[in-house]
């Protein structure tokens, strides 16, 4: 499966990476493809390119505030969730992605 996400917190630090961390860790265990941009207090880094987008089978949004480029995910499924859930939780994450894309099938 491939995946692309953007993940930003409140004050754009710590939990922006700590949340792109876990969730880059479980997807790639579950032998996923993933790119994860950050938006934080220094810009965004790791942006997604066009390719990336178009070829992803899901968004993940691991944010709690307003991100810029929401329009590049139009007509693409996407799952939206805290940065503290994609911290606390991210194999439990990737296994709900899989699943909702097999019932989409």
């Amino acid at each position: 499966m491939k995946i692309v996400g953007v993940c930003a917190c409140c004050s754009g630090i710590a939990h922006t990476y700590m949340a792109k961390k876990a969730i880059v860790n479980a997807a790639e265990a579950m032998g996923d493809e993933i790119h994860m941009e950050t938006q934080g207090t220094i810009g965004a880094e790791d942006e997604l390119t066009a390719n990336q987008i178009k070829e992803a089978d899901c968004v993940l949004l691991c944010i709690d505030v307003h991100i810029e480029g929401m329009d590049r995910f139009k007509n693409k499924k996407v799952m939206k969730i805290s940065t503290d859930l994609a911290i606390k939780a991210p194999k439990q994450i990737i296994a709900k992605i899989h699943r909702e894309l097999e019932k989409a099938i």
